[in-house]
């Protein structure tokens, strides 16, 4: 990525700190080097980049620059603990730019962007670096062993993934395309977020959003008032193709525009179409791919994975499909069938209605509505008693808030973690609350990465996009938001339960098919009995869930599965059909909506009932989180999700011994060994078994 020319004006921040006195360039005084917010402001990142950028390129040439003999410790070594300090600055920077993205924050990340585009492209082709590793790779990988040959494995594999090996005319070419990709990233970054804060659906009336509970309406006038007032309520679109609140909402006319509202966010013909991107971003990833020696992205992408090529991806997901079909017309039937009893014979199911229906359906059929249950789910609860309860149960840990240590935002919590012999492990932030700043979805990621040999320990947090209630009222929960902050704190897990010598082998530095299978495998004490006891209460009276609600409510959690898995099989068929694509068949943009209906009728799940869960013009996940020809991930680490779960059931789901078993063999142990291996470690088999997949989620 290439030097930005542009100068930024931000008027209105103070004067950017000389150097000398920037805290981003100094190491952090606060417990476990967390970043000190309080001293950091927006004007300190640019001049902090510069200086860190150039010192790593310092650091680099050092290495090449030594006259001595390439050896693990002056090469791959010094290579591992380069750009220290870049890398502790991009962690703040870029938890910012997508949790709390001001103007200003905007701003800066058009410029350092390319910045670091640049340096990672100089060092990726660095000729006498790749030189030195090669020789290292060659004279010492047979003799080395533990952490240290998969470091040398792991830093040689990656150069030569880079492109290390090719010709200069192809090396020049990778570079472009580099670069080409980061900033179409970039723009997809700016414009889906403008796009779906611009996709709300604003109301006139109160009367318009009947079936909405008293805390849903009043967060639909906050979030109107936080967006400008145009109306006295809004309905804003959060990341996924259906809508929470199509559950509830009685109104046929606004469900249909919620509903159209989210699916056409970003594919118009106006300021909001990201198709350019997408076609752009496709054609630049399969030419990269054929530039590198693999007929498409996907294989290019698979070959570092569990599932390692397309074919073996491709069976696993027709396996599915093949169990799912029959039974997702059944549900749709039946669905159809109940609205007719009160809209009539004639009445046709649309998309916009499978919610609304369902949800009516189950409380008919099960007696439980989200309004039900929502009470018990008090968002501190859950966390404190249900997700830092079963991690005190399983893994010894106990969390001591600490209000000492400042943060990037307000509604965040810092949390100590203590392990059972009483020393601390590491630093958990929460950031729960969604805001206009912070862009869709949940998602874990670090400020620091544990590593024995920088002497450093995890500092972990986890983000959300929970509806915070209005001031001195709870923020209460729907079930897929519990499950949700069980799931983010699983990754988190992944990262303070590491114990690793190397920064890039520790903690979640591991397969994208891997990485999901910790936060998985963590939803499933959601509903232990006696994790959910402790943490299902209601917020006012401090009372468990009646028994019977309880029995209701679990049933409920698997009633009509079709839709979920539907939704994310369709998902990542279609990630798998751009990435699929050679370079001469990647569609024009104002083919891209056409290309999606044709992939999804080809494997079979061009469904209007079950649409994708993001379709391509907002699908985040592919085109700038890094899971391109990656996300049927989310399926195959849910596979060995319940083998693992499988296991904690029949070993005993809450004992310590089993955790600890899982600790030391999987959770502490990174990208240290094969990872099929870790899991044959800890359950004993040697494939994992996807029929128990089906039998979790009720089919």
């Amino acid at each position: 990525m290439g030097m930005a020319a542009t100068i930024i004006s931000l008027s209105a921040c103070k004067q950017a700190t000389a150097p000398a006195d920037n805290p981003l360039l100094a190491e952090s005084e606060l417990p476990f080097g967390a970043p000190d917010f309080s001293k950091i402001d927006t004007t300190d990142y640019l001049p902090a980049f510069e200086q860190a950028i150039e010192q790593q390129r310092q650091e680099v040439q050092q290495i090449v620059d030594n006259a001595e003999a390439p050896t693990f410790d002056n090469t791959i070594l010094a290579l591992e603990e380069s750009g220290k300090t870049l890398g502790r600055i991009s962690s703040i920077f870029f938890a910012l730019v997508s949790a709390d993205k001001t103007p200003q924050i905007g701003e800066i990340e058009k410029t350092v962007t390319p910045m670091l585009a640049d340096l990672s492209n100089e060092i990726s082709f660095n000729k006498q670096l790749f030189e030195r590793i090669k020789t290292v790779y060659d004279n010492e990988y047979e003799t080395l062993t533990g952490e240290k040959k998969k470091l040398l494995e792991e830093t040689y594999k990656e150069f030569v993934r880079q492109g290390a090996l090719l010709s200069e005319e192809k090396m020049a070419r990778v570079k472009d395309i580099n670069k080409a990709i980061t900033d179409l990233q970039q723009k997809w970054g700016d414009l889906l977020p403008d796009a779906t804060n611009h996709a709300v659906v604003w109301v006139d009336t109160k009367e318009e959003l009947a079936g909405l509970s008293d805390a849903d309406i009043a967060q639909c006038q906050k979030d109107a008032e936080s967006l400008g007032g145009e109306k006295p309520y809004c309905i804003v679109i959060i990341n996924t193709t259906q809508q929470p609140l199509l559950t509830s909402l009685d109104n046929r006319d606004l469900r249909r525009r919620v509903y159209e509202a989210s699916i056409h966010r970003a594919d118009g013909t106006g300021q909001y179409n990201t198709y350019p991107i997408v076609a752009e971003m496709a054609k630049l990833r399969a030419e990269k791919a054929e530039l590198m020696g693999y007929k498409d992205w996907a294989s290019y992408s698979l070959e570092k994975t569990m599932a390692h090529d397309t074919d073996r991806a491709y069976a696993f997901l027709r396996n599915l499909i093949a169990a799912y079909k029959p039974k997702t017309n059944a549900e749709t039937r039946a669905i159809e069938a109940f609205a007719r009893l009160t809209e009539g014979p004639a009445f046709k199911l649309q998309p916009y209605d499978r919610f609304y229906y369902s949800a009516k359906m189950k409380k008919k059929l099960l007696s439980v509505s989200d309004d039900e249950v929502k009470p018990y789910f008090n968002v501190d609860s859950v966390q404190k008693n249900g997700v830092f309860y079963a991690a005190n149960r399983v893994y010894g840990l106990t969390f001591k808030e600490r209000t000492d240590i400042p943060t990037y935002h307000p509604d965040m919590k810092v949390f100590e973690v203590i392990d059972k012999d009483g020393k601390s492990l590491a630093l958990f932030y929460s950031d729960y609350y969604r805001r206009p700043t912070k862009r869709g979805g949940a998602w874990m990621d670090e400020f620091i990465t544990q590593s024995r040999q920088r002497q450093e320990q995890s500092v972990v947090f986890n983000v959300c996009n929970f509806a915070k209630a209005p001031e001195g009222q709870p923020s209460l929960l729907t079930w897929d938001d519990v499950t949700t902050m069980f799931h983010e704190f699983g990754h988190a897990l992944h990262a303070i339960l590491s114990d690793c010598q190397y920064r890039s082998l520790a903690g979640t530095n591991v397969a994208r098919d891997f990485v999901e299978m910790p936060s998985q495998f963590n939803e499933s004490f959601a509903s232990i009995p006696e994790i959910f006891d402790n943490y299902a209460r209601h917020y006012q009276t401090g009372e468990p869930m009646p028994a019977d609600l309880k029995e209701r409510m679990l049933k409920s959690i698997n009633f009509q599965p079709c839709y979920a898995l539907g939704e994310n099989l369709a998902a990542t068929c279609l990630d798998m059909a751009w990435h699929v694509l050679p370079l001469a068949d990647v569609p024009q943009a104002d083919k891209a909506g056409d290309f999606e209906t044709e992939a999804l009728r080809q494997i079979g799940l061009l469904d209007p009932q079950v649409p994708p869960r993001y379709r391509t013009s907002y699908f985040n996940h592919i085109w700038s989180s890094g899971y391109a020809a990656g996300y049927y991930s989310y399926l195959w680490t849910e596979v060995l999700a319940v083998n693992i779960a499988n296991v904690f059931a029949q070993r005993g789901a809450l004992d310590p011994a089993v955790g600890q078993d899982f600790r030391e063999k999987v959770l502490s142990r990174g990208n240290t060994q094969d990872l099929m291996q870790l899991f044959t470690d800890f359950t004993g088999m040697e494939q994992p078994d996807a029929s128990a997949l089906l039998k979790a989620r009720g089919l």
